[in-house]
């Protein structure tokens, strides 16, 4: 079909018909490659292969007679044939390869080499019939004219040499080599001798190494170029650790000695980086001898030299400075702690008066470089640390501390970032030092920095707020007062930027926060935030961040009242909110409740608003509903939880009647059948479920402890007010005694007043004891909870009341009769469920506080009798 093109106006003078052509002809210029890109008959032709061929012969036909991709494709294909049929795979499809492979382009080349060594981790065929059959081949191509297939070809004779038995080694590669590496072969023939001579010194003893190896290892040392000097010295390091410490001081030392003197700068610098590697080979008399004038004349020459060798110079300065420690004298440790920090502050000075282009072009040049070498200080700065001593840090270190987490260059910041929880273990108790650093780092401009201090954030939080090993937990956020602005900074610059993973990641690490800052300060500052996040934030990963770590904070929360209006809200606004996606994510917040809470707790609060969804009107919120039913099955216990289980049960029912959405109906059936496999739990241990019974308890008993906990803060702050008034009355009443003693002296007995007193101090003791007794189950709620009691109970429903081992009395009854009770009517404002809970709560509510007044008012005639 051709597309049918309207004109308003059809103007056909000469000009628009012109135009109407040459737009006519650039379509058919577009058209022109989908034309040339279509096969003709005879390519098709060519390219078939019959169907009925097997896959050997298959791919012995595309080895002969088919294309370059064709033949690529059997090759990559190789190690399939090798795990079906190896021996047919040998026989017919391996000689072919070697055919092709001797005119093949590079890409056949490079997946030749891959296939290879893949055959060999695999282990398809043992290691003998994998050397008779595949070694000759790597051998004959290491030397091609391609530099990465070689390089390619070469790295997969490194990994076989490490599966050969040593006499295949010695006669197939080691006896090859000693011509290989002469002065007349070429130069890569010359550099994979070097780099098959390192691997190959871990493999034999060490007087075979040195009577066949190392006299090789001294002539590629001085070979006439200088790649072959760099690559050798390089490889030095490897043959070192297969000769032992007596060899490497005899033989390769003085050869590194040698090359650190040689013309070009990669050789010198290839010596340098190798002794650095082998200091913990030489002792003490080789380090200060030989090492350290070495090290002291390429540090002094490195500023005049190119910045490449500055660039590894301050990459390996912190092994050097540790390496060398114990031989260093007073005035060597200051030079080289003086030259690691004029290498902290490379590229940052700016010289007065020199403006010329000449001068900006040479510094464009050298920036990148000396960003390099600033990060690279960046990365070592733990090691200088350990350098200097950690209690020498203010002293020595903090100025370059303070300069290279303020460095202009990003890179470099971001290294700080990533070691700051080193530097923070390094100071441990003196870490208060650095809060300013964490607080600039936490609001710098660049996320890449805020994301890699993020990644060890609990453990720096806890170190800088606990003041490291020796001081107490009365101190916390004393010492980083900024922390809460700089904390909340990040999250909302990583909220509005467009980078959600480092704003996800930022949510998941606040969830320490518990163990950091009091509970007040989380549910002011942050608590809040996390449920806004939810609401109005697009990324799903960061709403379920955000949900996890709201369920966190409500876990550690200390304040009832706070707790039950973060689940009203949880409730009113995800659960029974306006936005299908919003009750999605009540889902998910009820899945983070049930693992982090106790099972009590979630069929408390959230038993009955998850069963509501399951009237929802859109299809996707009762299909993840009923996804998540067996694990809201999984809470119940019996004979507890007898009456939600039957409403659980009535549930399930109607959606078997009512669903007319076929995706969710297939969805019930199949919950169905699984939820009839579960077994639920029964009060007490059982041995099936014992570990998470367990675990269950100890949830418990850790909500408990958090009401106790509250309610005891309450009685001390009651008391403490009490005691106050108690004193002032006190006080009145000795002035007006004072003035009326003589009158009363001769009337009162003197036991009188401390009978009385002592009266008045017991029936104090005894309120104390009562409140303290009757407190969790007489609190009332806000007035902003009022519509809270409008539900049913758990407690009171079923008749459960929460036992804990070595909990009194009155806290079980806090925690059953102090509830937060949930809605139970559905969106269309009719009730959802049956209403006998709740009446069955009224009445048990009205008894209980009958029962109260009928104990109170026998109290109080048995004290009038005993008066």
């Amino acid at each position: 079909m051709h597309p049918i093109i309207i004109f308003s106006k059809m103007d056909f003078t000469q000009s628009n018909l012109f135009g109407y052509i040459e737009d006519l002809q650039e379509l058919t210029i577009i058209e022109r490659p989908v034309r040339r890109s279509l096969k003709t008959p005879e390519e098709i032709e060519r390219l078939t292969v019959d169907e009925e061929l097997n896959d050997i012969e298959r791919a012995v036909y595309l080895l002969s007679s088919g294309q370059d991709i064709q033949g690529t494709s059997v090759v990559a294909n190789l190690p399939v044939l090798m795990r079906q049929n190896p021996a047919e795979t040998l026989r017919r499809v391996l000689p072919k390869i070697r055919e092709v492979l001797h005119v093949a382009g590079v890409e056949m080349q490079l997946t030749a080499a891959v296939s290879f060594l893949t055959i060999l981790q695999e282990e398809s065929v043992s290691i003998h019939t994998y050397s008779h059959s595949f070694l000759h081949v790597i051998l004959q191509n290491l030397e091609h004219r391609d530099a990465g297939v070689s390089n390619a070809w070469l790295e997969t004779l490194l990994a076989v040499i490490e599966a050969l038995p040593k006499e295949t080694i010695r006669h197939e590669i080691l006896n090859p080599l000693v011509s290989k590496a002469q002065l007349s072969q070429t130069l890569q023939s010359r550099l994979v001798s070097c780099k098959i001579m390192g691997k190959l010194a871990n493999k034999f003893e060490a007087h075979i190494v040195k009577r066949e190896i190392l006299p090789l290892v001294k002539s590629l040392c001085q070979d006439v170029e200088y790649e072959v000097r760099t690559c050798m010295c390089r490889q030095l390091e490897h043959i070192a650790q297969g000769i032992g410490t007596e060899l490497t001081k005899t033989v390769v030392l003085p050869e590194l000695v040698e090359l650190a003197r040689d013309e070009g700068n990669s050789v010198r610098l290839a010596a340098f980086e190798t002794l650095v590697n082998l200091l913990e080979m030489f002792d003490a008399d080789d380090r200060s001898q030989t090492v350290l004038p070495l090290v002291k004349s390429f540090c002094e020459k490195s500023f005049k030299a190119d910045e490449s060798i500055l660039v590894s110079l301050s990459f390996h300065l912190g092994k050097l400075c540790n390496g060398l420690y114990g031989i260093f004298t007073p005035e060597q440790h200051l030079r080289f702690l003086e030259f690691y920090k004029k290498l902290c502050t490379l590229g940052l000075q700016q010289e007065n008066g020199h403006n010329d282009n000449q001068l900006q072009l040479q510094t464009l040049e050298q920036e990148k470089k000396y960003i390099s070498v600033r990060k690279n200080c960046a990365y070592n700065f733990p090691a200088m640390i350990v350098f200097v001593d950690p209690k020498n840090f203010h002293l020595e270190l903090y100025s370059t501390f303070f300069c290279l987490c303020h460095d202009p260059e990003v890179p470099v910041r971001y290294t700080m970032a990533m070691g700051f929880y080193e530097v923070a273990k390094l100071l441990n108790s003196g870490v208060y030092t650095i809060h300013k650093e964490l607080v600039a780092l936490l609001q710098d401009e660049s996320l890449e920095v805020l994301d890699a201090l993020v990644g060890h954030l609990p453990e720096i939080l806890e170190l800088m707020t606990n003041g490291g090993e020796n001081s107490g937990s009365e101190s916390k956020l004393l010492s980083v007062p900024d922390l809460i602005p700089a904390l909340t900074t990040a999250e909302q610059r990583a909220a509005t930027s467009l980078k959600w993973r480092t704003h996800e990641k930022l949510l998941q690490k606040y969830a320490c926060l518990p163990h950091i800052i009091s509970s007040d300060q989380i549910y002011y500052r942050f608590l809040h935030r996390m449920l806004t996040i939810i609401l109005t934030n697009n990324v799903l990963p960061v709403q379920k961040a955000a949900a996890r770590t709201l369920c966190v904070y409500l876990r550690y929360n200390r304040k009832q009242e706070q707790r039950h209006e973060v689940i009203q809200k949880l409730i009113e606004q995800l659960g029974q909110g306006k936005s299908y996606w919003n009750r999605l994510r009540f889902l998910d917040t009820c899945e983070f409740i049930m693992e982090l809470f106790s099972k009590s707790f979630f069929c408390k609060y959230f038993f009955l608003p998850v069963l509501e969804l399951t009237h929802d009107p859109v299809a996707n919120v009762r299909m993840k509903l009923c996804c998540l039913l067996p694990k809201v099955k999984s809470t119940l216990k019996i004979p507890t939880d007898k009456l939600l289980l039957q409403q659980l049960e009535l549930c399930i029912r109607k959606l078997l009647c009512q669903e007319k959405d076929k995706d969710v109906l297939t969805i019930v059936k199949r919950t169905v059948l699984e939820l009839d496999r579960m077994e639920i739990s029964v009060d007490g241990f059982q041995k099936r479920f014992y570990e998470n019974d367990l675990l269950d308890q100890e949830k418990e008993r850790q909500e408990l402890l958090l009401l106790e906990m509250e309610q005891l803060e309450k009685e001390k702050q009651q008391n403490e007010g009490r005691s106050t008034n108690i004193s002032d009355k006190m006080f009145e009443k000795k002035r007006r005694d004072s003035k009326m003693s003589s009158a009363l002296a001769k009337n009162v007995p003197l036991s009188f007043p401390g009978s009385s007193s002592g009266t008045s101090a017991g029936k104090e003791g005894k309120k104390s004891k009562l409140v303290r007794s009757q407190s969790f189950s007489t609190q009332a709620l806000h007035p902003k909870y009022s519509n809270i009691d409008k539900c049913p109970n758990r407690s009171a429903a079923t008749g459960y009341t929460p036992s804990v081992s070595g909990m009194g009395k009155s806290s079980v009854l806090s925690f059953s009769d102090d509830s937060f009770r949930t809605r139970s009517t559905g969106n269309n404002g009719n009730t959802a469920f049956p209403s006998s809970s709740s009446l069955a709560t009224s009445s048990r509510n009205s008894a209980n506080s009958a029962d109260q007044k009928n104990n109170g008012n026998k109290d109080s005639q048995s004290r009038k009798m005993s008066m």
